[in-house]
């Protein structure tokens, strides 16, 4: 186990709306920032490349045709330049990040985590295994090699799940399993509580709830949680078809925040409309203490009882026989 402090850190701030350009050179500043204050594991929010697609949420399907297609073509790809900018950017400033993104793939997008090493080297990727609600208008379902959550990094095991995946519990538990020390919860903007927002509006989608959710994360695995958030800014609204939707005012949505594997908040937090980094600096020893009150996945289990089946064999939509 990694003994001593690192420096870990949750991104808080706001893309360039539909620009993969200008996402990616985004991303390597926020890097660079990182690394000059020498944060060692760096999480960003889910799709920050090209940022959230709330017009899904507020305009009818039929308007946002034009919508999805530029953001198809904002996308990213896996094997591109603008992912290697971004590995070069984690090898140069020694930090290992996970960056949430719109990964293209031939003609479907997926709501991926890129895990990208101090090396610049792409050691995992994995797709959100179930999109939300109307998500699942533009967005693919991840397959099973995507049920890997956990890899190995020189400052313990970092884990990560998007969004709605953190509460998701059989997904969660998994990611217990597989020994998660640090965990990215990458979110996009949302409001704070539904009084701020005119209408009806569930608490469960607002920013209030997911960052509890992964507060309780941080509790139920017993591991260090980067809350990592979107933020819309007033000037934005236009863009994004939010102007008069009573969703978001002014500069809003963003709950970054930093958990020890007890629930204790690690970071001040930023204010909702604010970006930058929250950082902290952890000891993974500190999660013995939890684990020893609480271990889902070993002595406070009952595998007898109850127990976990998992696939890990993708489906895959052409097979070849000989």
């Amino acid at each position: 186990m990694q003994t001593g402090t690192i420096r870990v850190g949750a991104v808080q701030a706001e893309p360039v709306w539909w620009d993969l350009q200008g996402c990616v050179a985004k991303t390597v500043e926020i890097i660079q920032e990182a690394g000059k204050k020498e944060i060692k594991i760096l999480g960003f929010p889910e799709v920050w490349i090209c940022g959230y697609a709330w017009p899904l949420w507020v305009s009818p399907a039929v308007a946002n045709f034009p919508f999805t297609s530029e953001y198809m073509q904002n996308s990213m790809s896996r094997d591109s330049p603008e992912m290697e900018r971004i590995k070069a950017a984690c090898r140069e400033a020694d930090v290992f990040a996970v960056v949430g993104y719109s990964e293209r793939d031939g003609g479907s997008i997926y709501i991926s985590q890129a895990f990208i090493s101090n090396e610049g080297k792409l050691v995992h990727n994995r797709r959100k295994i179930k999109p939300t609600h109307v998500e699942r208008t533009l967005w693919g379902d991840g397959q099973a090699d995507s049920l890997k959550t956990v890899v190995d990094t020189p400052y313990g095991k970092l884990g990560a799940l998007n969004c709605w995946e953190n509460f998701q519990p059989l997904l969660r538990y998994h990611e217990y399993s597989e020994g998660a020390q640090i965990h990215v919860a990458g979110w996009p903007p949302c409001p704070w509580h539904p009084r701020d927002v005119k209408g009806s509006y569930m608490y469960s989608m607002s920013g209030e709830a997911n960052q509890r959710i992964s507060q309780n994360a941080a509790m139920e695995g017993q591991m260090f949680v980067l809350c990592s958030t979107q933020i819309l800014k007033e000037k934005s609204h236009e863009k994004l078809d939010m102007q008069g939707k009573g969703l978001f005012h002014g500069d809003a949505g963003g709950f970054a925040m930093i958990f020890g594997p007890d629930g204790s908040l690690l970071a001040e937090p930023l204010g909702h409309g604010e970006e930058g980094i929250l950082q902290a600096d952890i000891d993974l020893r500190t999660i013995d203490a939890a684990k020893n009150l609480c271990d889902a996945v070993g002595h406070y289990s009952r595998p007898d009882l109850l127990s976990l089946t998992v696939n890990t064999k993708p489906a895959k939509q052409v097979r070849y026989t000989e």
